[in-house]
């Protein structure tokens, strides 16, 4: 009896951890431009992670990105994970750390380059 117990313990872990390795990271590419991003609207999984990686194309100063719930734009309200690591060079490209998201609008934005407010839509 013990020996079944131990072999569905095991069995219930080798289970649990091949669903949490399919859940792989996905990578969503921004590129910015002189006063824009290039992609102004998103729709996106709930529940997936995701990392962001934005591109500075053609903007002669570095950039950055911010992701907030739609209508919570204040830094109080930003999803801090979504931040690019390092501020982005013209040129080059950054991404954030591991981002998993509720269903909700969001918007996304640059305040340095600066950028109208996009909308990002998770379901």
């Amino acid at each position: 009896m013990k020996n079944i117990l131990v072999i569905i313990v095991l069995s219930a872990g080798l289970f649990f951890s091949q669903d949490v390795a399919a859940q792989k990271v996905k990578t969503v590419q921004l590129e910015q431009t002189p006063g824009k991003f290039t992609q102004e609207k998103l729709k996106l999984k709930a529940g997936t992670p995701y990392v962001f990686e934005i591109s500075n194309k053609g903007v002669d100063h570095a950039v950055g990105f911010v992701l907030a719930p739609k209508g919570k734009t204040e830094a109080e309200n930003h999803i801090k994970s979504a931040y690019v690591t390092e501020v982005v060079l013209d040129g080059k490209s950054q991404t954030s750390n591991e981002v998993v998201l509720e269903a909700g609008d969001y918007v996304y934005f640059c305040p340095l380059n600066p950028t109208e407010q996009y909308n990002l839509t998770v379901k």
